[in-house]
């Protein structure tokens, strides 16, 4: 079996990640700042020691501005409620995921405006686009960095020196990039990175966070949730600090446990390593794939444009017929469709059939991309009726 839809979540995780959550649930167990207890207090010490890797691997200056969350998803939807009030203007790409579309879709019916940007065909986002619509109430700009579609890299830095300029908020979502790509929280200028834990940083499912730059006060943001946080219990109302004020009720102790672990693995590897491994492996899957008849790839070809996430068509098979017999001809797992973002199959011309998209990981070998190759050239052949 090849597994190469690693955009949806890694696997196979390193072995250092369920070691580290059955550790937890036999020798630690406890609720973390719930008590005074030894395995309480060891359960914080493994819930700071992943704030300070997710610090490490982001160069955000304070592990407490990290707030867990369950996924990427909850953090977006945390960071735009938390900010936006009605009146505001928000602007985004037609490259975004719907964890950022639906919610802002949502406001918009709440009374905040939205200017969606349009990308390229290749999902390549002109910063000057976004210049060009900052208004006098605009006060956050919301992108993806890296589509989960095409793998296209959107221009964060550039964007960010915009925001910093008008004064305005930057959340960047980085479900897939994050353990992935470089990302630093000050050189890229990013003031809320939303991240999963369960995608490249080989965590597992129902992980993440927020990072919470410098730059938003969190008296400015209304928590999602209220509740226990451990602290200030004498009280009846939420706290005020961060990461207490975000991180109502018991958290996912095994979980960030496991989190850790890959995050572990990810520094140990480093990410510029991981990045040059993966940006081979998806050049070699470009340059094999072009050379089919009917088969149709989207994207940049400069793999230094995108992460390791390719998605294709061939002429005369639709998607889901296409990985169907991927899977049951040659046990290659991919993903079909839209890929929970419509906005960017409008933007490429796939919609509504949409795509197959592989997006290769950590675990991917050459040989798995040269058999994948041999498949996919089967499958256009056989609808070339070659």
């Amino acid at each position: 079996m090849i597994y190469i839809d690693n955009s949806a979540t890694t696997w196979p995780k390193p072995p250092g990640v369920k070691e580290a959550m059955v550790t937890f649930m036999e020798d630690v167990g406890a609720n973390p700042g719930r008590s005074g207890h030894r395995l309480s207090i060891e359960a914080a010490r493994v819930m700071y020691e992943a704030r300070e890797a997710l610090a490490a691997l982001f160069h955000a200056k304070d592990p407490l501005r990290i707030v867990f969350t369950l996924n990427a998803t909850e953090s977006i939807n945390l960071a735009l409620k938390g900010l936006l009030r009605t009146g505001d203007h928000v602007i985004t790409s037609s490259m975004e995921h719907n964890s950022v579309m639906r919610p802002l879709r949502h406001l918009e019916r709440e009374g905040i405006e939205l200017t969606v940007i349009p990308c390229s065909s290749e999902g390549i986002l002109d910063p000057g686009g976004v210049e060009k619509r900052i208004k006098s109430n605009t006060r956050m700009v919301v992108l993806t960095h890296a589509s989960n579609v095409t793998g296209t890299l959107l221009p964060i830095r550039e964007v960010s020196a915009l925001t910093r300029r008008h004064n305005l908020f930057f959340l960047v979502d980085s479900a897939q990039t994050a353990g992935a790509c470089p990302i630093d929280m000050e050189k890229d200028g990013i003031d809320l990175l939303a991240f999963t834990g369960h995608k490249s940083l080989y965590g597992p499912q129902g992980t993440g966070g927020l990072v919470v730059g410098e730059r938003v006060h969190e008296k400015e943001m209304i928590p999602l949730k209220e509740g226990g946080t451990g602290s200030r219990s004498e009280f009846e109302e939420q706290p005020d600090f961060l990461p207490d004020c975000f991180e109502s009720g018991t958290p996912n102790g095994p979980g960030i446990a496991g989190l850790l672990a890959g995050l572990q693995f990810v520094l140990k590897e480093g990410i510029e390593k991981i990045r040059h491994r993966e940006g081979r492996l998806i050049e070699k899957l470009i340059v094999g794939l072009q050379e089919l008849p009917g088969v149709k790839l989207y994207g940049p070809e400069n793999v230094k444009q995108r992460i390791a996430t390719l998605s294709f068509n061939i002429e005369g098979r639709t998607p889901s017929d296409i990985s169907t017999h991927l899977e049951r001809e040659f046990s290659i797992l991919c993903r079909p469709g839209l890929h929970c973002a419509p906005a960017a199959h409008r933007t490429l011309g796939t919609f509504p059939e949409g795509t197959v998209r592989f997006s290769l990981g950590a675990f991917t070998t050459e040989d798995d991309v040269n058999f994948v190759i041999g498949a996919v050239a089967k499958i256009s052949k056989a609808a070339d009726g070659r």
